[in-house]
């Protein structure tokens, strides 16, 4: 009753800064109300405002607008003539900028073999890119030309809203999408990569519904479903936040639809439970069911510190009636030897008669520091990474990560052969865990969740707020 009490109390709360501080729709509102006069003088003043557009534009931001209008070619010579004997620094999330810079020095070459440029890439652990980027930020010229980031929610409310970063849009990458530079919205991804659920199939547990996952008697199977916990990673956090939008409610109501009876008779109470809490949170008509997954799901799950261990256990025959949700690449370095194997897991998603989300889809995402030393150079590495097969090939190997550019998405398959990644060498379908059914059956029949940044923020102060009053498995375990 008390969590109850303080979760409302936190939401009124927010709700009542949001009102009192942010007011950006009803200042609007209110202006326009004001009378005839008020109303032509905003219009007004927003058609000088938009005239004088660029002078309000930052240096870098600039530069971002012309290389909008660039081919890759045009915006690498840009980037020869800026970089040539300079040192290049990244700093990202993923590794593997580390991969793709010296694939993009050497395209550069190719254009002008004298070039030579150096680089360093950093991938700071446990969030601190955020600092490290806040930071850096203060600075003049910083020391970072762009940057390869995840959470959606820490990048628009950190990063973006401060204006430390800059979205760029490559003409090349817009147009293989049907839009232009001007006409996108939102953060430019680099990547979408797949947290999916899956389970030991060695015993005979089933799990046949996404509610299976938060059921009555999971925690009696001598462990709980392994997941990374949402204080260490914060991004699994964005996928709790997602499931209350109302779409993804939605695929819980529908999958609760679904279960027999008893099942349902489990759930229902937990689910009446939350309807209050969903209705001071403002959430849709099935937010409900959105809340008590959350509230199941976080009281069940067994934290871990990474999805490469989750993984290893999931493929052992020791691991019998064991479930995660984990990243789906993990499964690529998975080597065969007594007790593990890749047929001891199921990917849930991939069964037949198997209801409700499939799992998590969240980004990478490319940004230009505003205050880029290199910012041509920046704008160019992104070009390269987003906009051609070399310059993803250091994501693209993997199952499990999908290019934001279709074009080079179906050329990484075409390369890679994703979709049969289980067969072996006599054309057999050896594993079929690995194979990838790709993003477009992800994000349709595999009813994958999807991170937007947009809505992760707007509900990170009270839905995230009542998530914080939840009483976590490890908790109650001690």
């Amino acid at each position: 009753m008390r969590k109850r009490t303080l979760s409302l109390a936190l939401a009124v709360s927010m709700a009542a800064m949001s009102l009192a501080g942010c007011g950006g729709g009803g200042t609007t509102a209110t202006t326009a109300a004001a009378g005839g006069e008020t109303t032509a003088a905003a219009s007004e003043a927003a058609t000088e405002a938009a005239s004088t557009d660029d002078s309000n534009l930052s240096d870098v931001e600039k530069i971002i607008k012309e290389a909008e209008g660039m081919s890759m070619e045009e915006l690498a010579k840009k980037a020869i003539e800026e970089s040539n004997g300079k040192t290049f620094y990244g700093v990202g999330n993923s590794s593997r900028g580390k991969s793709a810079l010296p694939l993009f020095i050497e395209y550069l070459q190719s254009i002008d073999p004298s070039y030579k440029m150096e680089y360093e890439w950093q991938q700071p652990k446990n969030n601190k890119i955020f600092e490290q980027l806040t930071a850096d930020s203060l600075k003049t010229e910083g020391t970072f030309a762009m940057t390869l980031i995840q959470d959606g929610n820490q990048i628009e409310s950190k990063m973006v809203q401060p204006g430390i970063l800059k979205t760029y849009i490559p003409k090349e990458w817009a147009e293989a999408n049907g839009t232009t530079p001007d006409a996108y919205k939102g953060f430019l991804p680099l990547q979408t990569l797949n947290k999916v659920f899956m389970y030991n199939s060695t015993g005979s547990a089933e799990y046949k519904n996404c509610w299976d996952f938060v059921a009555e008697g999971v925690q009696d199977r001598k462990s709980v479903v392994l997941y990374i916990d949402i204080d260490s990673e914060i991004v699994g956090k964005n996928f709790l936040y997602m499931l209350t939008e109302d779409k993804y409610a939605g695929w819980l109501k529908d999958a609760y639809d679904a279960l027999d009876d008893t099942k349902k008779a489990y759930f229902k109470p937990v689910i009446d439970e939350m309807a209050t809490d969903a209705e001071d949170l403002g959430l849709g008509e099935n937010g409900a069911y959105a809340l008590a997954w959350i509230k199941l799901w976080v009281e069940n799950y067994n934290e871990q510190t990474d999805d490469g261990p989750i993984c290893n256990t999931l493929v052992t025959d020791s691991a019998t009636d064991q479930a995660g949700l984990l990243v789906y690449s993990k499964l690529r370095s998975v080597e065969e030897s007594a007790g593990v194997s890749l047929n001891n897991i199921k990917v849930a998603a991939y069964q037949d008669g198997y209801k409700g989300i499939g799992g998590y889809g969240y980004c990478h995402y490319l940004f230009v520091t505003n205050n880029s030393p290199l910012p041509w150079t920046a704008c160019a590495f992104i070009q390269y990474m987003t906009c051609t097969e070399d310059g993803f090939s250091a994501w693209g190997k993997d199952m499990g990560g999908y290019s934001a550019n279709p074009e080079v998405a179906a050329a990484i398959e075409e390369t890679y052969q994703h979709s049969k990644g289980g067969y072996n060498e006599a054309g057999e379908d050896q594993f079929p865990c690995k194979d990838d059914r790709g993003y477009d059956w992800w994000t349709t029949d595999g009813e994958l969740v999807l991170e937007d940044p947009d809505y992760c923020a707007s509900v990170s102060f009270t839905v995230g707020s009542w998530i914080e009053l939840l009483t976590k498995y490890s908790d109650s375990a001690k």
